[in-house]
């Protein structure tokens, strides 16, 4: 699992030669000062790395032809400490293929009252070089996140690393690789879908697989390095006597790291398979899949690629935060007392949503026709959350999230041979289910205890992507009037 700490976001000062040599001094030991505290911060996963002060559309152009070259740069923070004339900025913010956040701060948090002069006035002015910029970023249509507020306040801090790791998960989905065991499960819209137009648009590529590449790996593991992750199992999880069963268990553990080293091998970041299709493997990929997604990697049932990448994306966007993320399904509702969902999929929900350890437990499946697989047992931790939906509409890609409240089950479960999260969706489970169908979500979901819908916000805007938010505030007339 990658983490964030080697990708770097530039903070990027403009202003102009009209103030002289000593004032441009002051605005780059400002802007520095300012650069280095972002860099300091922990809610900032990423690299802040100073750039020097830009004055001249050449500086300008020629700064974003070199983010747009950077590997690891994933972002740009722009701040006008004095009047920068926006012409400036035109050919170089029409040029530049990296996302940007327009920050709206100053270098002091208060006026000196008994001293302030005019020096003082024109050096610190972002209050209207920033409106200048502004105007530009609206006039070209840009993409961006503006967040207002003194740089040094944690609610200004806050955006700013929000934004970050909305960055990071776009830089994330332009290098990512999506493997397809097989192909999309029969007869179903939703879960497919063009996948060329998502390369164009999000960026990462998704190429299918025949599921006997993935069994040609399998068989060139020893028994040795099956039987030691199968101790490693034993030590990890609760294993009760009746699911203690060694040859269903040590299928699984071959199905891993046969998955493990494919993925690794060829760098993928995110993976499908489908029940339908499994011709070589002695049973669906339960704990593997679920092992591989604590890991970090991308996954979602029956084909569904999109899901798939919108789970790693979303995992990436996450590291380091508290909270599990996991593919999710709205499996069944509870419409008794106060309405909820009962959220789970047939085998695949990731242990990093799990509230204690996890139970070891061999089922049947009851479809697939293969011998039962092994699988993670556990209920996800109270706390709020989003679930989140990627699908394609006939003009573009759309992503739907709901906010909602993990909560207990009423009950014990004793019964449910799944991994499982009980959650009340905002503003009630009558309208949010509404507005998901009304808006075209999938009944596949990334579901996030770390990420809040301003990351999934910022992700969008980032990405061009239409984005439908179902929260406290969601009422249905309004949100019809929104999709038409």
């Amino acid at each position: 699992m990658m983490n964030l700490s080697h990708l770097e976001v530039w903070f990027v000062t403009g202003s102009q030669h009209l103030y002289g040599a000593e004032a441009l001094a002051k605005v780059a030991e400002n802007s520095q000062r300012i650069a280095a505290s972002l860099d300091a911060e922990g809610a900032i996963p990423t690299k802040l790395v100073f750039k020097p002060v830009l004055t001249t559309s050449e500086q300008i152009r020629e700064l974003c032809r070199e983010a747009n070259n950077a590997r690891n740069c994933i972002g740009l923070v722009l701040w006008m400490h004095t009047f920068s004339p926006a012409k400036m900025w035109i050919a170089g913010l029409k040029s530049l293929a990296k996302p940007f956040l327009h920050l709206h701060t100053q270098f002091n948090r208060e006026l000196p009252w008994s001293s302030i002069d005019m020096d003082f006035m024109n050096l610190n002015q972002a209050a209207h070089g920033d409106r200048e910029f502004g105007f530009i970023t609206a006039r070209l249509r840009l993409p961006r996140k503006v967040v207002v507020g003194f740089w040094q306040d944690a609610d200004t801090v806050a955006e700013v690393g929000t934004w970050t790791r909305a960055a990071a998960g776009w830089h994330e989905s332009q290098n990512l690789k999506v493997a397809r065991f097989g192909d999309n499960m029969r007869y179903v819209a939703v879960t497919d879908g063009n996948k060329v137009s998502a390369e164009a648009q999000l960026g990462y590529s998704v190429n299918g697989y025949g599921v006997g590449d993935l069994v040609d790996r399998m068989n060139q593991f020893s028994d040795s390095e099956v039987d030691k992750l199968l101790a490693e199992y034993r030590d990890a999880y609760t294993i009760a006597q009746q699911h203690d069963r060694p040859d269903s268990l040590r299928s699984a553990a071959r199905i891993e790291l046969g998955l493990r080293a494919f993925l690794e091998e060829d760098g993928f970041g995110a993976f499908t398979d489908t029940f339908q299709d499994l011709h070589g493997l002695d049973q669906l990929p339960g704990i593997a899949v679920q092992r591989l997604m604590a890991d970090g990697y991308g996954f979602a049932g029956e084909g569904d690629w999109k899901t798939a990448a919108l789970v790693r994306i979303m995992k990436v966007m996450a590291l380091g935060m508290k909270g599990g993320t996991s593919f999710m399904e709205d499996y069944t509702y509870d419409f008794g007392g106060i309405p909820k969902v009962l959220g789970s999929h047939m085998l695949e929900v990731c242990p990093s949503i799990a509230a204690g350890k996890p139970s070891l437990e061999v089922h049947p499946l009851g479809i697939g026709g293969k011998a039962d697989p092994a699988r993670l047992v556990f209920t996800a931790p109270s706390g709020p959350a989003v679930v989140a939906s990627l699908v394609e509409m006939k003009d573009g890609f759309r992503l739907v999230v709901n906010e909602v409240d993990v909560v207990q089950p009423d009950e014990e479960l004793p019964n449910l041979p799944v991994a499982r999260a009980v959650w009340l969706p905002k503003p009630s489970l009558k309208v949010a289910a509404a507005a998901w169908i009304y808006a075209g979500g999938a009944h596949h979901t990334s579901f996030s205890q770390a990420l809040t819908t301003e990351h999934l916000e910022d992700f969008a805007e980032i990405s061009g992507i239409e984005l439908i938010v179902i929260d406290e505030d969601t009422r249905l007339r309004e949100l019809r009037r929104q999709l038409r």
